[in-house]
């Protein structure tokens, strides 16, 4: 694969969104642009600002309980979290704190949460973090997720959004079509590109990429 090309934050240099064109699959679609978001995933400093920026958005909201993190955004979640619980945003929970937590699956790939965990989400204010949104698949079965466990979406965040809303809901997002104009997702059975011939660079879900 190709060298990565990068577009810089404007706001935090240390938050930089790497991406290649291609032809890649991803679990609910195929889409021309594989973003690696390894490092703003993983990376203490990088996580660190982009968990920073992503909590400005909310610096005026109402209560957050929980922050619901998808595709390994945990510890973006809990510099959000950080951020935001030093900036004074209070929450409903008994020890003034802010829940962070992640789904399991079911053998039916729905979203799931144990005796032990419901709490964090039933009767909570709950913000969904993803890294990037493009069909809008697994945020709408998070958002059935957290309305059938007793909850309440009090936003989404995300590093790279196709959407501006989904469900009547604001997508809150770093980067969006605006940074990448030429951004291109197709359903599996209608692929320009596989039509096109052009062969597949990788298979792509929240862990990264392969290409075999």
């Amino acid at each position: 694969m190709q060298d990565y090309k990068k577009i810089n934050y404007p706001t935090n240099k240390d938050v930089v969104l790497r991406y290649i064109p291609g032809h890649f699959i991803t679990p609910n679609s195929h889409v021309n642009y594989y973003m690696d978001l390894s490092d703003m995933k993983s990376r203490q400093r990088e996580a660190r600002a982009t968990g920073e920026e992503l909590a400005q958005k909310y610096m005026v909201s109402d209560l957050i309980d929980t922050i619901l993190c998808l595709n390994g955004m945990e510890v973006v979640g809990s510099y959000l979290a950080n951020k935001l619980t030093k900036a004074g945003l209070v929450s409903a929970n008994a020890h003034q704190t802010i829940y962070i937590t992640s789904p399991e699956y079911n053998i039916s790939g729905q979203m799931m949460f144990r005796e032990n965990n419901q709490h964090m989400v039933r009767g909570k204010r709950v913000l969904i973090l993803i890294d990037t949104a493009t069909t809008g698949a697994t945020l709408k079965s998070a958002i059935g997720s957290i309305k059938f466990y007793g909850g309440v979406v009090a936003g989404i965040s995300a590093i790279f959004s196709v959407a501006d809303k989904i469900d009547n809901i604001e997508i809150n997002s770093l980067y969006s079509t605006r940074d990448l104009p030429n951004y291109t997702s197709y359903t599996p059975d209608n692929c320009a590109l596989c039509k096109s011939g052009e062969p597949v660079d990788a298979f792509c879900n929240g862990f990264g990429y392969s290409t075999t």
